[in-house]
């Protein structure tokens, strides 16, 4: 039997390279459905925002580049991905084994690895290549919503209609939390995953930046 790809991959015109098609498909296989789901829109936003802050594709960024990056950017949180590290690293790392193991050129999994590493660093992925920045933007507008107004009129709700939510927010903090909890090792007190982490602990379990200061043994 002939597998049929849904019309959204052609409404929307993803990139159709071998490698594209395999990541798509890696991330549908690994990642929960909401996450995969997110982790599409957040290409579609991302390369909706380069459209109008008049990036061009294949002058000012590699479209590949920012597609794999947003479409990877979550492995951390699934089964296959969840390492010893907090899970952006694990992901970025899990993303780059798949990309070495497709024939991916030494430069793309360096991209790739950090558009997924620093996916979550607000104030330096904005400031490194085109193609990191930009995924995330599209995975910012997809979370927090922080730049949908720059989106075109009704794109959202085409993305959207295509791509349901369900729930994302709520979903993917229930992940990072509970391999935070099971690994707290995943989830240093000043990241984000610790920042999550800190939100599921009484009050005081977790140390605060000024504790990290009086446990340095410097007497500052």
């Amino acid at each position: 039997m002939n597998h049929h790809p849904p019309a959204w991959q052609a409404d929307f015109e993803l990139p159709q390279s071998e490698l594209s098609a395999s990541a798509l498909q890696f991330a549908e296989e690994t990642e929960a459905p909401f996450l995969f789901r997110h982790s599409v829109r957040s290409y579609l936003f991302a390369r909706a925002l380069a459209d109008r802050r008049g990036l061009r594709a294949g002058a000012d960024y590699v479209d590949e580049q920012l597609f794999l990056g947003c479409v990877l950017h979550d492995l951390g949180l699934t089964d296959r991905g969840n390492g010893g590290r907090r899970f952006e690293v694990d992901g970025a790392d899990l993303a780059a084994e798949f990309l070495r193991e497709h024939g991916a050129d030494e430069h793309t999994v360096a991209v790739v690895w950090d558009a997924v590493a620093l996916h979550t660093s607000e104030g330096i992925a904005s400031r490194k290549a085109p193609e990191i920045a930009l995924a995330h933007a599209g995975i910012t507008v997809d979370v927090l919503g922080i730049g949908k107004d720059e989106l075109p009129d009704g794109f959202a709700g085409r993305v959207h209609a295509a791509l349901p939510r369900e729930n994302l927010g709520p979903a993917m903090t229930d992940l990072i939390a509970a391999q935070a909890l099971a690994n707290p090792a995943k989830a240093s007190p000043l990241t984000f995953p610790g920042q999550v982490l800190r939100s599921r602990l009484p009050h005081g379990a977790m140390p605060e930046w000024d504790d990290l200061i009086d446990q340095s043994g410097w007497d500052d």
